[in-house]
This record gives C-alpha cells, structure tokens and sequence, in this order.
C-alpha cells in the first residue's frame, strides 16, 4: 500500500480540521470513507497520526514532523494548476503507442480529478530526435511509447508489460488454431499501422530483425482505429497487445490467436528528460500515471 495524494489531502484536512465530519463535509465525502482514509494512513505510516480528545484530534509528534512536508508536497499542484481557474498550466504529452486507447482513457480521468484546471495535449511526434529534443526543452512533458530511447538523458519507467497476440477475422484459415508459431506466422500477410518509433524499437519488428527474420506487409494504415474494418473484409493478420486486441475485439466477429513467443512480449514505458528528474510538476504527472496504467494491470 502506498500513499498517494488524495490520502495526503485528508491528512493535511485532518490535521488542520481536527475533525473527521468537518474533513468529510469539506472533501463532499460521508464520514466512514475518512475514517477509512485515516487507518489507511495510520497503516502506512505506521503511526496513530491523530488522537482523539474532547477539543477534537490532536496530532502526534509524528504527525506535526511531517505536516510542514506535506504542505510543501500538495503545493506542488499548486504549481501545475490554480483550481480557481486563475491560473492554467498545458502539458503536452507524446503518446506513440496503439495501446493509447487502454491506458489513455484512465490517464485523462485522474489529470482531471487531481487537477481540473489543466489542460492536457496529446498527440504524435515523427522522429526520435524530435521526441528528445522536445522533452530536453521542455515543450514535450512525457513521452508514453513502446519503446525506450538509446539517449542516455532520458529516464524510463515501464508502465504496462501485456502479451502479444495475433487478430483475425473469425473466416480466417488461422481462425480455431488457438495459437501460431513463428514459421507460419511469416507466411501470413500482415497489416501494421504507420508507427513512429524507430524500427529497431518497433514492438514486432524489431524482434525479427534481431532474428533475420521479416513478416509481409502489404497494408499499413495511417490510423489503428482502421484495422478492424479492414481485418473484417481480408484474410490479414494484425499483431498487437492482448489488451487492445481484447477492446478491438468488441467491434466485429475475430479470432484473437497466442503469437509467436519469439516476439516475446509488448511494453509500454513513459519517458522523461534527466533536466525534471526532480521537477515538482514533472514528479506529480508522473505519480498521477504510474498510478493508474502498472506493469500488473494487464496481461
């Protein structure tokens, strides 16, 4: 269990408040859902934190050493976005990766709840120098991808750690195997999206490659929202994570096949300049997406 900031928000309320209903009044929450918040916080912390007394609770030792922390760890959204709606801060965040429509949903959810007042963009970058440049003058915030940069400015952190499989339409003559070993896997005619990152990085392809190996591609797309139309119509096979092929699955008749274990298994990584390692504003987007897309979430 660890701390996250909707916890240090009730603990800096509680201490300041010296209340559970006036905590729960001021968050809109019921009662129970603080008092659930503090043993939380009494658990991690490993500590009482808070004493009940006739005046109210009245904070331990340790409660009062880490009070002025925690003011000056909450004054960090403080410098991503004024709530008021005085003040605005935009981020831009480069999202590579066709496992966008898994994780993104979740990542625009919990920017809004923690900071409502900021303006988020995501969008594509053409090249990895582009992609390096941009964070190292801080026009890029984050980089969420599938691959990780050979720039050793560059920090990563890996986010979603998903199995490969290969997508067909249900009258595909691959359709009841279950599962296709790599021989037969490069016989078949594949679609691919246009990506961006570079071909040794490539999720599929870069694997090959450091095989000797290559697939027939004779359709790529400009976007991944295309496949499925166009897998429904053709005998081409579609290679992607298990989580996306799951959600694509939901729109049309397809088979979802195990890949070749040679390709081993797609990654999604978040990448940041070495210059906001330790940035306030950098450090919390970062808290805010490690904490809803996990190397466990998906399989």
């Amino acid at each position: 269990m660890e701390l996250d900031i909707r916890l240090l928000r009730v603990l800096r309320l509680l201490i300041a408040e010296k209340s559970v209903s006036r905590v729960a009044e001021k968050l809109g929450q019921t009662q129970p859902a603080i008092s659930a918040a503090l043993r939380q916080l009494r658990d991690i912390i490993g500590d009482k934190l808070l004493i009940p007394s006739k005046s109210g609770l009245i904070p331990t030792d340790r409660a009062r050493q880490i009070s002025s922390v925690l003011e000056k760890t909450l004054q960090n959204l403080q410098d991503i976005s004024d709530t008021g709606g005085t003040a605005k801060r935009s981020i831009n965040i480069v999202s590579q990766n066709g496992m966008a429509l898994v994780y993104l949903p979740r990542v625009v959810d919990a920017i809004q709840k923690e900071a409502p007042g900021l303006t988020v963009r995501f969008y594509e970058e053409k090249s990895d120098a582009a992609i390096v440049a941009g964070l190292e003058s801080q026009e890029i915030d984050l980089v969420l991808g599938n691959w990780i940069s050979a720039d050793d400015r560059l920090r990563s952190k890996l986010l979603i750690d998903a199995e490969i499989v290969c997508m067909v339409r249900r009258q595909h003559p691959l359709a009841n195997r279950g599962e296709v070993d790599l021989e037969t896997y490069l016989t078949q005619l594949h679609v691919r999206p246009t990506g961006n990152a570079p071909s040794q990085w490539n999720p599929i392809d870069g694997p090959l490659a450091r095989l000797h190996k290559w697939r027939k591609i004779p359709v790529s797309l400009p976007e991944y929202s295309l496949v499925p139309h166009v897998l429904l119509r053709s005998d081409l096979v579609f290679t992607t994570a298990r989580p996306y092929a799951d959600l694509l699955a939901l729109q049309g008749d397809f088979a979802i096949l195990k890949a070749p274990e040679e390709l081993g298994r797609m990654q999604l990584f978040m990448l940041w300049h070495e210059n906001v390692e330790d940035a306030p504003a950098s450090r919390w987007l970062r808290d805010i997406i490690g904490q809803v897309t996990t190397p466990d979430d998906v399989h």
